[in-house]
């Protein structure tokens, strides 16, 4: 992206108080850019919502459709997204390419955007942007893949993961929010050759075994040359597994692929960004981990 590009905020999930957007939107004119809000930004429905499915859709066809925005920034995510899926046709990703940013419920668009063959960032919003006034990592990070600079990861490696290198096209998000589009035509799971990203927030152990056998029985994992474990907040052991990490490697241990434990990416205290859809290099050994993109213009 180059100074002066448009950046449009929406909120096509659950709302966020008008401060955020406002807060977030002074964070990317301060890096450089022109924030625009979309126009049904601030309404509310059903208590939670941004709005009705309609004018939640007409908000992203808005942003998606104007040549002038560049990236499209979420401002919070929730649920609600699953809303849309019927509502904003592949043809619209493909046709008007650009940065999609958010995590959580936005894992939703993510799918669509890489299905649509499109790349996309797996990064804070406004939602988290706005308390840290932009200045925290999550952020100044994303702020550097926006003007081209492309981060190279290389972190400790958790406890369960497995040593190994992999190339592949990276995919994934919200386990739940991902799990819910198997089946949809906003699935992208069903590509060969995918290094699968995953984290989650408060959900049962048991509810998370059940979406792992639920990607096996999808072949997901079949289709997997490396997996990586992202943060699993506040989310409750009742298998007696003693964590999620030695949950997964309970039915990874069957998969010959390197496994990353611990990237901090997220609903933790640091969300580090990753560019999903990009071929993407994993590479686990001697207790550190290192991710990098490639082929990025």
């Amino acid at each position: 992206m180059k100074p002066g590009d448009k950046i449009a905020i929406i909120s096509p999930s659950y709302f966020t108080p008008m401060e955020n957007v406002s807060r977030s939107a002074e964070v990317l004119r301060s890096w450089g850019y022109e924030p625009v809000v979309g126009p049904n930004v601030g309404k509310v429905n059903l208590r939670y919502y941004a709005g009705t499915p309609e004018e939640r859709q007409e908000d992203f066809l808005w942003a998606l459709r104007d040549g002038s925005i560049k990236a499209i920034l979420f401002s919070r995510g929730g649920y609600g997204a699953i809303h849309l899926i019927d509502r904003l046709p592949l043809e619209e990703f493909s046709a008007n390419p650009k940065w999609l940013i958010g995590f959580s419920d936005i894992t939703t668009f993510h799918q669509m955007a890489a299905k649509a063959g499109i790349m996309s960032i797996h990064g804070t919003m406004c939602s988290f942007m706005a308390p840290a006034e932009g200045k925290d990592i999550s952020s100044t990070v994303l702020r550097d893949i926006l003007s081209g600079v492309l981060p190279r990861y290389e972190l400790p490696a958790g406890e369960f993961s497995r040593e190994g290198k992999a190339c592949g096209k990276l995919m994934g998000g919200n386990f739940c929010t991902l799990a819910a589009t198997i089946g949809s035509s906003a699935c992208a799971l069903d590509q060969d050759g995918i290094i699968l990203f995953l984290e989650d927030d408060g959900e049962t152990f048991h509810n998370l075994d059940r979406l792992i056998n639920m990607f096996i029985h999808y072949g997901v994992l079949d289709r997997c040359k490396g997996v990586i474990l992202g943060d699993f907040t506040d989310c409750k052991d009742d298998l007696g597994y003693g964590s999620v990490p030695e949950m997964f490697n309970a039915y990874l241990k069957d998969y010959p692929i390197p496994v990353f434990c611990g990237f901090p990416a997220g609903h933790g205290k640091v969300n580090l960004p990753l560019i999903l859809g990009a071929e993407t290099s994993l590479e686990v050994r001697d207790g550190k981990a290192t991710i990098e993109f490639k082929g990025i213009d």
